[in-house]
């Protein structure tokens, strides 16, 4: 019999007993039951003070989901889409449930309210964009225009840089700007390296692309998941056309981007040289992924005049009333009939966003039905001023935009915001949700804070103190540029 020291040491056989019983808790769920824990306390300790008067059950119930959920998102226990989804269960299983708090007895179809914005029209109109970019990158139509238009500008430098900017601006307006990003990093990669290691203009023009993909997709509806959250919570007669959330969102994000441009011409100068573009665009692929065969020149007519198409209706809604989503709808379908996409190209959208965008919607719809909508108001100062608190909120989404999804940001920031002013008298909901799903897409500080962003930052050259100094530039103006433009609203 052996009779070894460490059998005869307590503390040691204590250890081995105490690490058998040990389980690997995953930080997702401590995270998760650290959310639930907070909104409870804060759901149950706001009652048992009266913060909540004047608020039914229901509402009650509201602010709980609004409180986990929100922590969900802030402290990213689960995707950001699993939590959209989350909320409109929740409010399906508390509020909207035969017997619950919100729906009568014999209300057995309360629980669509809230399953309603998946087929609302923000939705179609966020998947024709979806489908065009998806149309476009397959038939490489975008690579080509790309390569077209940066060609033409020409081996000067502040040219190159210019037409960089604005390839990148213009298809981040209708497309994906992950999608824009990556292409456009991919485009200049053989011109980027070409120039010498450190070369600063080499910094400056990878730089561009996530500066101009971030501000193009303010221009548009469909250009960024902000912009649709913040037109989907607001009032229906309140909605702008998308003509006119362009005439809003093309001159804050040009206005934007041109101080973009001269930022990065100032600090990151190229000298008097000429910048050699003979291999621009020409795309190397690889054993693992290989560059595809171009596609029938009449997919890329087709995709075109499909694109066109759609763009000028949702521009020119005001004069043949055909609602966008209509557009898209027909779009859709044309690009699917002609067999240009299919099965696996429609699995490939990017259905997260679209739940996400679904999430928030459902959790402006859970703010307005339970009261929560009307309630908040009061809370109020009656002294305050309604661009103050514009300001704070869109500073607030910008700050948090940086650090966590603009989307989710959005989602929880926008209802909430949008209720706070809808009782204020001569104040347009309009005048808040458009700052703040600017602020939202204008964050920018780290490489984490965009897809865009984290894809140029990849490439090894950009540092974390090239993201701060621009992000902080282009932040703090982007809410003040937002709010002069929207004083020209009618």
């Amino acid at each position: 019999m052996t009779d070894r020291l460490e059998d005869r040491d307590t503390r040691a056989q204590g250890k081995r007993i105490l690490s058998a019983l040990t389980f690997n808790v995953p930080a997702a769920f401590l995270k998760t039951m650290a959310c639930l824990l907070l909104a409870a306390a804060l759901t149950l300790g706001g009652q048992s003070l009266g913060w909540f008067a004047g608020l039914e059950a229901a509402g009650v119930w509201m602010l709980f989901i609004l409180f986990f959920t929100a922590g969900l998102w802030i402290v990213e226990a689960m995707p950001a889409f699993v939590v959209a989804i989350l909320i409109i269960a929740l409010e399906i299983l508390i509020l909207g449930k035969p017997g619950g708090v919100l729906a009568g007895l014999e209300d057995r179809d309360a629980w669509l309210a809230f399953v309603s914005p998946w087929s609302s029209s923000i939705m179609w109109l966020f998947l024709g964009g979806f489908v065009l970019a998806a149309a476009a990158v397959k038939t490489q139509l975008d690579l080509l225009c790309a390569r077209k238009v940066v060609g033409l500008c020409g081996d000067q430098p502040w040219r190159l840089l210019a037409g960089v900017m604005l390839i990148t601006f213009v298809f981040s307006m209708f497309m994906s700007n992950t999608a824009t990003a990556a292409m456009m990093v991919a485009v200049m990669a053989p011109v980027t390296r070409k120039l010498p290691p450190g070369d600063k203009f080499a910094l400056g023009l990878l730089l561009s692309v996530p500066i101009a993909a971030n501000l193009g997709g303010i221009g548009t509806i469909i250009g960024t998941p902000p912009n649709a959250i913040a037109v989907g919570a607001l009032s229906e007669d309140l909605r702008p056309s998308f003509f006119a959330w362009m005439k809003l969102g093309v001159p804050v994000a040009l206005i934007m981007g041109v101080i973009g441009y001269f930022y990065l011409l100032k600090f990151y100068p190229s000298g008097r040289r000429k910048i050699d573009i003979s291999q621009l665009g020409q795309m190397e692929g690889t054993e693992a992924d290989p560059t595809p065969p171009p596609p029938p020149a009449w997919q890329q007519v087709f995709v075109m005049a499909v694109f066109l198409f759609a763009v000028a209706s949702w521009m020119t809604e005001s004069f043949h009333g055909t609602p966008p989503a209509v557009v898209s709808f027909f779009a859709i379908a044309l690009l699917a009939v002609s067999g240009i996409l299919q099965a696996e190209d429609m699995r490939r959208l990017p259905w997260d966003v679209l739940l996400m965008l679904a999430g928030g919607l459902a959790l402006g719809v859970g703010i307005t039905e339970t009261g929560v909508g009307a309630w908040l108001p009061g809370l109020l100062p009656e002294n305050l001023s309604p661009l103050i608190l514009t300001f704070v909120i869109a500073y607030l989404a910008l700050l948090m935009s940086n650090v966590m999804s603009n989307t989710a940001t959005a989602a929880m920031l926008l209802p909430v915001a949008i209720a706070l002013t809808s009782g204020i008298e001569g104040f347009s909901e309009m005048s808040l949700a458009f700052p703040v799903a600017i602020a939202c897409s204008s964050a920018m500080c780290l490489p984490i804070s965009t897809p865009p962003n984290a894809i140029a930052y990849a490439s090894g050259l950009i540092r974390t103190k090239d993201y701060l100094r621009a992000g902080l530039l282009l932040g703090a103006l982007a809410p003040l540029v937002a709010w002069g433009v929207s004083l020209w609203q009618p």
